[in-house]
């Protein structure tokens, strides 16, 4: 989001906005109460008062510290033998990371769950560490994909792969700098 606000600013320099980071769950909630105009989510929450738009595709990765010793490919089933670090309820990422693991007979409690924490900075900055691994977006880590900070585990037959939505409230006319 930080690149892309930067490039929206720079596009549209007199608009101003504020970047709140908070689960799927939780900025659904800011926009149906008219708390924000508009909110960017990674999983769609059942709502009448909710509108989605389609806004980019992300792949969800397996994790690992550079020096962690976790095999480059593994088994989704091997997931249950890792120290594994999962987002907070209500978080889309949480909630893509349910259905997958679903789709191959696998429940979050079958996992070993170290710690639960509330952002995507947390859960990387925790991993980089060694405290466990984790499946997380791959346009939040990729800087440290690239400086070696981290690395990828390929899952067998396994593609995470999501979208993120803008999200309004369908009965509220927005100013017209925010109409998508």
């Amino acid at each position: 989001i930080p690149k892309l606000a930067a490039s929206f600013k720079a596009r549209y320099p007199a608009v101003s906005f504020e970047i709140r980071i908070g689960d799927s769950a939780e900025i659904v909630e800011s926009v149906t109460e008219n708390d924000l105009l508009i909110g960017i989510v990674g999983a769609r929450i059942p709502s009448r008062k909710i509108s989605y738009q389609p806004f980019i595709e992300d792949e969800l990765i397996l994790i690992a510290a550079e020096g962690a010793d976790v095999p480059e490919t593994i088994d989704a089933a091997e997931l249950a033998n890792l120290p594994f670090l999962m987002r907070e309820a209500g978080s889309g990422t949480r909630r893509n990371i349910e259905t997958f693991l679903a789709k191959k007979d696998l429940d979050i409690d079958h996992l070993k769950v170290c710690a639960t924490l509330g952002s995507s900075t947390a859960i990387k900055e925790s991993v980089k560490t060694g405290l466990g691994v984790s499946i997380i977006s791959r346009f939040a880590v990729m800087e440290e994909l690239q400086n070696g900070l981290v690395k990828e585990i390929k899952i067998k037959g396994m593609t995470m792969k999501r979208s993120f939505f803008i999200i309004s409230a369908p009965k509220r006319s927005l100013p017209n700098h925010y109409r998508l």
